[in-house]
């Protein structure tokens, strides 16, 4: 009856750990990337949420964004938190209101080194960045170096979590490990409007 027990208990404690970790993470290696088919929730970051409102950016913005993004084209970049400021939003600069500095869509996958169901997202986020090379810029932010942005500004608590941002329009989140088809669909729906 207690080996019964023991393994359900086991079971359980696995699936709520392959989607998303938080304190900590157990993962069971044999899943593959193709196995997960949607442990996610994603959300449209609210306008009555403090840090998005509306987009816009000067041309100014827009030109340094460009210049530095055209030589990481099809690679997932990791960013700080002064990065994100400069190239993504200034939340210190704008408080309350979302005001987007790129050209084009934009993903960021944050993420830690410790998180199992984060090291299963890197290489389809490196597959989707040669994918939409030129389309999307893709990012990645570590919680545990950028506590301030991944805690203060967008409450991460489960990782990995996805921030999806349109060129115009709000942001949206999605917490938890997904299948690969998910990202291009909300990609094509949410970024590319195709």
């Amino acid at each position: 009856m207690f080996k019964k027990i023991f393994n359900v208990v086991l079971t359980g404690m696995l699936l709520c750990s392959i989607s998303s970790c938080s304190n900590s993470e157990v993962m069971n290696p044999s899943e593959s990337n193709e196995d997960v088919k949607e442990a996610s929730s994603t959300k449209v970051i609210e306008e009555d949420d403090p840090t998005v409102l509306e987009s816009s950016a000067s041309e100014t913005e827009v030109a340094a964004t460009n210049a530095s993004s055209s030589a990481t084209e099809g690679k997932v970049r990791k960013i700080n938190t002064e990065t994100f400021i400069t190239e993504i939003f200034d939340y210190k600069a704008n408080p309350t209101k979302w005001v987007y500095k790129g050209s084009k869509p934009a993903i960021i996958d944050f993420y830690a080194d410790w998180c199992g169901p984060c090291k299963r997202v890197a290489p389809i986020m490196d597959e989707l960045a040669e994918k939409y090379k030129g389309q999307v810029n893709f990012y990645k932010i570590n919680t545990d170096e950028e506590k301030e942005l991944s805690g203060s500004v967008f409450g991460i608590r489960s990782i990995p979590s996805i921030l999806y941002i349109p060129v115009d329009g709000q942001p949206m989140m999605s917490t938890g490990l997904s299948a690969k088809d998910e990202y291009i669909r909300q990609i094509e729906t949410n970024l590319l409007k195709k």
